[in-house]
């Protein structure tokens, strides 16, 4: 624990040092990863020329598959290879992925070599931020929240080069772009290892370590963990929407010339990082205040209300595809439903995986959170089938649909709030 503290006291931004490197190295993986994402269902549709159910059933399996193989890296991780070199393999083996897609005939190759190294690279990074921290330490709680702002960095970045190279030059220089960014994260991972928390032993637990702190059997946390992760698989069928069919939706429905400037379609893709990163200090500001005022929000309540305001962004894109008719919708109305949704997002996402770190138990850090990267599994392969939808229903039906699953979610994880707070 010494050393934990230690560590602590040399801080960047009022954080320990290694916690600026992890989002830095989870940052160029969002960019490479939202990079990929954003041009994705564009290239299918345009240059593979593949039907829009084709192009989202492949959509919703690979961010899938993305999202399950950390359940087998995460075990790989805690048991035989250890966080830190998982980390290195897996962003290696990525890096490659994404310079392969740069080349057409080895489409679902690159798909599943990325899908492979994000496995053994996205649960291990995450859980070693618990490891920063004292276990009494108040910042711990928030950091979840700076990590999700310094990630989506990259995301915001992503859309910006590597959907303008891809959009304006040639698909495949966004994807070069993306591989780029890969392997920029994954050098500073390799040489900011010193601010990194020390490699837990991957020995067998003692018993009496497994009787301390959590005296509630493990069974119960593990049940807990299954309800918030299908409230939250039920949320993603909704939420991954955004990289699925909403870029149809904005490419053919939306009006998006601004002063005689057409805005390329895949430039609003940065709004919802550019938003996470704006609005998270300000979110983290009135929780903090709330605390301080004895108002704290248990973490399930406050996801149940993230699936709420999310809900209500899908509601409104509803309405205004139902006002708009054959018209298209203004591109204002477009940016003020991601500020809805990106304000859902952040009551609901990062708190979940704060959640998931917070309950895992001793030893298992990297399996637990690798645990919640399933619920975003089975909402991506959910997203996907929903995603089908698109094409045979009105887009207001469709995006009630969407909101109607938000709700589901919101009302589960609302039920779970008060056996999850009886664990503390």
């Amino acid at each position: 624990m010494s050393t934990v503290a230690g560590m602590s006291d040399k801080t960047w931004f009022g954080q320990p040092r290694g916690l600026t490197i992890l989002f830095l190295t989870n940052m160029w993986e969002l960019f490479s990863y939202y990079g990929m994402r954003t041009l994705l269902v564009y290239y299918m549709t345009k240059q593979l020329l593949f039907a829009q159910e084709k192009a989202s059933f492949i959509y919703g399996t690979y961010t899938a598959m993305a999202y399950f193989t950390p359940i087998i890296g995460g075990a790989i991780a805690d048991r035989w290879l250890g966080k830190r070199n998982a980390v290195i393999l897996g962003g290696t083996i990525m890096a490659f992925g994404h310079f392969v897609m740069a080349f057409e005939p080895m489409f679902y190759v690159a798909l599943a070599t990325i899908a492979l190294g994000n496995g053994l690279f996205l649960p291990s990074l995450p859980s070693q931020i618990n490891d920063l921290y004292a276990a009494d330490d108040p910042r711990r709680g928030r950091a979840y929240n700076v990590y999700y702002v310094g990630l989506n960095i990259g995301g915001f970045l992503a859309p910006l080069v590597c959907g303008t190279l891809g959009e304006l030059y040639g698909w495949h220089y966004g994807f070069g772009a993306a591989g780029i960014g890969m392997f920029l994260g994954l050098m500073i991972y390799v040489f900011g290892r010193k601010y990194l928390p020390p490699e837990p032993s991957r020995l067998a637990v003692p018993a009496a370590e497994l009787t301390g702190a959590r005296a509630t059997p493990s069974y119960t946390v593990w049940w807990l963990l299954l309800g918030v992760g299908i409230a939250a698989t039920i949320f993603r069928g909704a939420y991954e929407q955004v990289g699925n069919t909403l870029p149809l939706l904005i490419d053919t429905g939306v009006d998006r010339v601004v002063a005689g400037f057409t805005l390329p379609m895949t430039w609003f893709q940065s709004l919802n990082p550019l938003l996470v990163i704006s609005m998270t200090p300000l979110l983290l500001l009135h929780w903090r205040r709330r605390a301080d005022a004895g108002h704290d929000t248990s973490p399930a309540l406050k996801m149940a209300i993230g699936a709420l305001i999310v809900a209500a962004a899908y509601v409104l894109l509803a309405a205004l595809s139902a006002w708009a008719g054959d018209a298209r919708i203004g591109w204002g109305w477009v940016v003020l439903f991601f500020v809805v949704l990106t304000l859902g997002e952040l009551y609901i996402l990062p708190t979940g995986l704060g959640l998931f770190a917070k309950l895992a138990p001793p030893r298992l850090g990297a399996t637990t959170v690798a645990s919640w990267f399933l619920a975003v599994f089975s909402g991506s392969l959910l997203a996907g089938l929903v995603g089908t939808l698109w094409s045979k229903t009105s887009h207001a039906g469709f995006f009630l649909l969407l909101a109607g699953l938000a709700i589901v979610a919101a009302i589960l994880l609302w039920r779970l709030d008060r056996p999850i707070r009886s664990l503390h």
